[in-house]
């Protein structure tokens, strides 16, 4: 176990040059800022481990994938210092995940929400299980999917992002998601998912590491400036997650919970 603060906890497996990492929160795999911290630094030392070739990024448990940023963090941002620092944490890890040389396939088993989908739209490969809806709901708390919007517009484009990130109150399913080139594949059953994901990740490992590294920086050009960009767009959330507006939004949203 690489990390573990009570229920939560974030695993590392690694077998046959695959490594495996896992994380998991008890609220719908919700990440708070630790755990983003740590998850980032696990794919980046995964990065730098010359016997990994491929790493899986998956999350356990039967329901949601990642519910995104974790609203009890978010109402205990009081200035602008605080929010940039919360915000910067899907920064780095979508930054790990682009710099990171190895190609990184998402098993998506449920549900996405908000930064949910921008580690989804990291992976260089996402397969995921039916139902495994997605929803950009940060308009509808007062803020908008702006660190994690670069790496959804990059895979899905702005007119599928623009979408997702105005219709902030309704689901997408895991069909238009595919459409959109978010997922690369959609299976009925979570025993369908696995299988699909072993063996496309045991195909890649057996694939040449040179070629494969090279591909990642094809598929990530043009990214380069991301460490600045998301930086920005962390500062902009942070900024607006302060208003009386999105307070009293997010004190909504967590009643309805």
């Amino acid at each position: 176990m690489l990390y573990q603060n009570g229920e939560s906890y974030i695993q590392v497996l690694q077998q046959q040059g695959i490594t495996t990492l896992t994380f998991f929160h008890p609220k719908s795999n919700s990440l708070p800022g630790d755990m983003l911290r740590e998850l980032a630094k696990a794919i980046s030392d995964t990065g730098n481990n010359q016997d990994c070739k491929v790493i899986i990024l998956a999350s356990s448990g039967d329901a949601a994938f990642c519910a995104g940023a974790n609203f009890d963090e978010l109402l205990q941002i009081e200035t602008p210092e605080q929010g940039l620092h919360f915000f910067s944490g899907f920064a780095h890890v979508i930054n790990a995940m682009r710099q990171c040389p190895q190609l990184i396939v998402g098993r998506i088993q449920g549900k996405a929400t908000g930064g949910g989908i921008g580690l989804a739209a990291s992976c260089d490969y996402a397969i995921a299980a039916e139902g495994a809806d997605i929803k950009l709901s940060e308009l509808a708390v007062g803020i908008g999917p702006y660190v994690v919007g670069p790496a959804i517009e990059r895979k899905i484009g702005l007119s599928a992002f623009s979408q997702l990130a105005l219709d902030a109150y309704n689901w997408r399913t895991s069909a238009w998601a595919q459409n959109a080139g978010l997922y690369a594949e959609v299976h009925p059953t979570r025993e369908a998912l696995d299988d699909a994901v072993d063996r496309f990740a045991a195909n890649l490992a057996k694939s040449n590491p040179e070629a494969l590294v090279e591909l990642k920086k094809i598929f990530w050009k043009g990214t380069d400036h991301w460490n600045y960009l998301l930086a920005e767009r962390a500062a902009i959330s942070g900024r607006l997650v302060l208003s009386d507006f999105t307070r009293e939004a997010i004190a909504k949203f967590k009643q309805k919970k």
